[in-house]
This record gives C-alpha cells, structure tokens and sequence, in this order.
C-alpha cells in the first residue's frame, strides 16, 4: 500500500512539472497518464475525488487508497463507528437453472445444498492439484438461483473457469445459466453503527438478519441484495445497488450516521483485514496453496467431506487425513513490520517459511502477520525469527483473529 501511495505521489509531482521537468521524469508522467485513463471506474468514482479521495490502480480500476484522515484513522474509526467502502470493482454474479447448485458444488468446497434458503458462506473455488483459484462468498438464494461475488483481481480468470466448465456441463445436459450483475454497484458497511445506520433507510427489519444471511429488499428506495457480512472483522452489510442509485445510497448512508461513519478507502481496508486475520488472495491464498494449508478446513462441508465431488478433492481429502506439510498462521513480530515475502526462520537460521500479509495494527498498537510455517512449528507460542531488509527480529504465533470479530449472530 505505502508503494502504491508512492506511486501517486511521483505522479503528481510528475504532471505539475511542466516544461520545466526532466524530459524522463514528464514521459513518467505522461505514461501514468495514460495509464490511468485506462482504468476502470466505478460509479462513485467522482463521488470520491469530490470527497478527497487519493485514486490509485488497483486491478485494473481506479480506487481510493484514502481520502483526508489516515489509514490509521480510518482504520481505529471503523471499528469505533463506522466505514463505508466502494467495492463495485469486485465482481457479483447470479447462477440460475434446474442444476446450479450441483453445478457450482463440482467447483467449489462448499455444502452449497445444505445451505438454508437466503444464508450464504465463504467457499473456495479449487483447480485440479487442490489449490484455491479465488474465494468468494456463496449465497443460495433459492434451489435455483446462486449469488456469489468474486475478487476484482481473479474477475478474468473466474469467469472464464466457470464458464468453460458451465458449458461442458450443458453439453451434458445439465440446466445452468448465469448473469454477471456488471448494472449493479457494491457498497461495504461496516462498524457499530452499520446496522443502525442502515435501518434508518429501510422498513425490513435488521435484527432479525444475521451473519451470512442475505435478503432482496429496498433501501433508500432501491431494490438492492443486503448480506449481512464484510471484510473487516465487524458486524456489516454488502449492498449490491443499482449502480444509478449508488452515489445517492452512500450519500444517505452518510447523511443518517451524522459524520460518523466515513468513507474508507483500501488502506484501511487492508489493515482491518488482517486484524481479523482473512485472506487476501494473491498474498495469503494462491493457486498452489490449498483450502486446507490456508486454515480453511471448516468451510469444506461434512457432506462434502464424504462424497468429494469437486475439482482436486483427492488432494484436499487426503490433507484432511494426513494433515497438510504448511500451514497459515498468525505472528506477532517486533522491529519493523515484516512485510510479503519475508523470510521466517528458526531460531537456529533455518529457513521454516515465508510471511505473506503483514503491518503495523492501528487498533493493537504492534506489529502483527500471517504466513506459512511448516506443520508442527504452528502452535501458538512458538518462538521465531523473521528477516526483515536483512536483519532477524523476534515473532512468536499466536491465534487469531489478532482483534475479536464481533459477527452478528443469535445469541
């Protein structure tokens, strides 16, 4: 994140230069320029410039890293109030037709048919050798119509997957269909106040929606999908809107908080992540590691667990047995933050795996981390070392989340 604000901050510097810059430091200038005009933009990308937002590239979209306060603010804030984030550059889409569900279960880990009308979880899309492709929230809105969002960055490649194996699978006679909701915007609100908040702009009534459920109703007016979950660890809501609507929905949603729930931009919504300890794909979860290593054996339903039936199940099957060679693990680490890729080390130097999220936690005032370490060195309290620009600091495991999660769930 520090590289992409760098980044920005070269850029402005560049195009202000004038005829007075280095012909080098314009052409920089001019590139990024271009650069930018190629991105994508959301619906509410002049509703963030206008607010203050610093855009940067970010999966081929251009988004808010931040806006006024700092990434620390930000990030202490949501979790003391609240926070609303533009996420229309993840990718939903609905699957529809006789066999859906059976379908998407021949893809992903999840008891998608155990799933109760209007509930959802967070699955796996694995490949052939067992390793995560991306993850995503699954929701089975009803026995023929499946919700999902997928990461930005994976859009390309997600798609392309389910639709080659959708086609094969209606070559064979099965009844799927899909529509990729690119009219539809998605809005993350999330803190103490989100549900509150949001209850002042609908008639349904929120308290009886819990974590992972997910509902068809009006906000603001709007007919929007509401599924009470998030990315931060708090309790929250994503909102699918129509992406006409979108700028006024953020601005009623900030209007009825009364300034306490703020815009938030990916800076922040780094930093909350990893106090909670989720995945980012790309960093924490790739195609080489399995849903097993990554910690993520309980969203491998019982069911499942029996009959198999998705791509590379011998291999994560197997795992369940024998248990897995890596395994994900949360760090608390002193000196510098250790960052993607820094080495972790036994306290004897031998090398025992690799760091893969890490920074400093607002809220916890420490440096905190995930990475894989080998099996029997990932009990909590195990002493190490980690190498940051060349220089070993102490870590210990420990379990996480780093911060409690506060899911709204019956009591």
């Amino acid at each position: 994140m520090r590289g992409l604000l760098a980044c920005a901050t070269l850029v402005r510097r560049a195009a202000s230069g004038g005829a007075s810059a280095p012909a080098r430091v314009r052409h920089l200038a001019g590139a990024a320029e271009a650069a930018e005009a190629e991105l994508k933009k959301t619906a509410l990308y002049d509703f963030h410039v206008a607010h203050g937002g610093k855009m940067v590239p970010f999966a081929g979209w251009s988004m808010p890293i931040q806006y006024k306060d700092s990434i620390m603010d930000s990030t202490v804030n949501c979790r003391t109030n609240g926070s609303l984030f533009d996420v229309a550059h993840m990718c939903g889409l609905s699957l529809k037709g006789r066999q859906a569900i059976p379908f998407l279960e021949s893809l992903v880990i999840a008891d998608v048919a155990g799933l109760k009308d209007g509930t959802g979880t967070l699955t796996v899309f694995t490949n052939e050798r067992g390793g995560a492709i991306d993850d995503s929230v699954v929701t089975k809105v009803t026995d023929q119509h499946i919700y999902l969002v997928v990461n930005a960055g994976c859009r390309d490649k997600d798609l392309a997957h389910i639709g080659e194996h959708m086609e094969a699978f209606n070559k064979k006679g099965g009844d799927v269909t899909w529509h990729i909701h690119d009219e539809r915007s998605l809005l993350a609100l999330q803190g103490p106040l989100a549900a509150p908040t949001l209850q002042l702009l609908t008639k349904e009534d929120l308290s009886k929606m819990y974590f992972s459920d997910f509902k068809m109703i009006d906000i603001n007016g709007y007919a929007c999908f509401l599924t009470r979950t998030g990315y931060t660890g708090e309790d929250g809501f994503e909102i699918s809107v129509p992406s006409e609507n979108a700028v006024d929905l953020a601005k009623g949603i900030l209007e009825k908080s009364e300034g306490k729930v703020r815009l938030t931009g990916l800076g922040a919504r780094d930093s909350l992540r990893l106090e909670a300890g989720l995945c980012l794909y790309g960093n924490d979860m790739e195609q080489h590691i399995t849903p097993v290593e990554a910690g993520l054996s309980w969203a491998i339903g019982k069911r499942r667990r029996a009959e198999g039936g998705f791509l590379g199940a011998d291999v994560i099957l197997k795992q369940l047995q024998e248990g897995p060679k890596i395994r994900r693990v949360g760090m608390i680490t002193q000196g510098p933050p250790a960052r993607s890729h820094s080495e972790i080390v036994s306290n004897s130097g031998e090398n025992i795996g690799e760091v893969t999220s890490g920074g400093f936690s607002p809220c916890l005032k420490k440096n905190i981390a995930m990475g894989y370490v080998k099996s029997g060195l990932h009990k909590a309290g195990t002493e190490f070392k980690v190498v940051v620009r060349g220089k070993s600091y102490d870590a210990i495991i420990t379990k996480m989340p780093f911060v409690p999660t506060k899911y709204y769930k019956p009591s």
